[in-house]
Formats: C-alpha cells, sequence, structure tokens
C-alpha cells in the first residue's frame, strides 16, 4: 500500500512538471515612472526648475496594474529643512495614460494644493545645497473625491486602503 501511494506521488509530479514545462511562461513588466529628460537618481535639467521655465518634465508610465481605476502623482523635495516641500499633486489620473508630455495639464485629473500654496507644477528650488526630488506615483483601486484644495496630507487621508501599488522617479537638483 505504501509503496502504491509513492508511486501515485512520483507520477502525479511527473505529470504536472510535464505539464508546466508546455506552458509559455508570460513576463510581467513591473510598472514604473520615468523620464526622457533625466534618469532615475540623476539631475533635473534646469528647464524644469525655478532657475528655468519651471514647467514639469516629460514622464512616462509603463505597465499599470490591470485593476487600477485611477492614478495619483506627487512630486516632493525630500531634502527640505522641515522634512519634505510639496511641488505637486495630482489625482483622478486616467490609468490608461501612458505619457505626461512636458509643461501639461492633465485632461479630467484635478491638481491639489502645493506648498507654494498654487494648484500647479512648482519647480524644485533648493535654497542651498543638492536636494532630492521624488516623482511618486500611485495607482489605485477607486476614483477620487477630494477639494481640489486639498494638500498632500488630505490627498494622503482618502487614498488610504486605495494604493494597489506606486512607483517613483528621484531626480537631484542643485542651483548654481
Amino acid at each position: 500500500m505504501k509503496c502504491l501511494g509513492v508511486s501515485i506521488l512520483v507520477f502525479l509530479q511527473v505529470l504536472l512538471s510535464s505539464y508546466a514545462m508546455g506552458q509559455s511562461v508570460t513576463k510581467v513588466e513591473k510598472w514604473k515612472i520615468s523620464s526622457p529628460a533625466f534618469e532615475n537618481g540623476g539631475e533635473i535639467p534646469k528647464k524644469y526648475t525655478c532657475d528655468g521655465a519651471n514647467v514639469n518634465p516629460p514622464l512616462k508610465i509603463e505597465n499599470v496594474p490591470s485593476n487600477t481605476k485611477s492614478l495619483a502623482l506627487v512630486f516632493d523635495d525630500i531634502d527640505a529643512p522641515r522634512g519634505t516641500y510639496v511641488h505637486w499633486i495630482v489625482w483622478n489620473i486616467d490609468p490608461g495614460l501612458k505619457e505626461i508630455k512636458e509643461n501639461s495639464l492633465l485632461e479630467g485629473a484635478v491638481q491639489g494644493m502645493n506648498d507654494f500654496k498654487k494648484r500647479n507644477y512648482g519647480g524644485p528650488c533648493p535654497p542651498r545645497r543638492a536636494h532630492k526630488y521624488v516623482f511618486r506615483i500611485y495607482a489605485l483601486d477607486t476614483l477620487l473625491n477630494l477639494n481640489p484644495n486639498g494638500i498632500k496630507k488630505d490627498l494622503e487621508e482618502v487614498m488610504e486602503g486605495h494604493v494597489i501599488s506606486r512607483a517613483q522617479l528621484t531626480g537631484v537638483y542643485k542651483r548654481n
């Protein structure tokens, strides 16, 4: 009886292995945010800062999770003297969006209040030394109901429990 049980187990293992070998493997790409203007960890060009045109850089969004209902974007200075300084927040971005063009408004999306007390992009503008800036994009399972005068803290509160995943892009800027 014990020998029969072992034989059945070996047979099942061989059968499952054969089945698995016959299946094609689908590679799942990790979702990400990137920019053709600078590499992750690289220097943000002057054009996208307070020393240049002060417009948002072009951003590419790839492989958004399939169950995403909306995206939210937060861009902040993580080396600011008080901890962080918010330069741009946007929510209810269409999850089918593949690119945020340079100096663009996102149709249908909502721009919230940044720490400049404005509802738009505000480029890097560190006082003395180089600072790190992070674009964080969140895949959400819902559209958000948030007042356009909302700040990052408000956005984080309404996103709680709705974040499927996030990706980020980091850049550095130092004024001359």
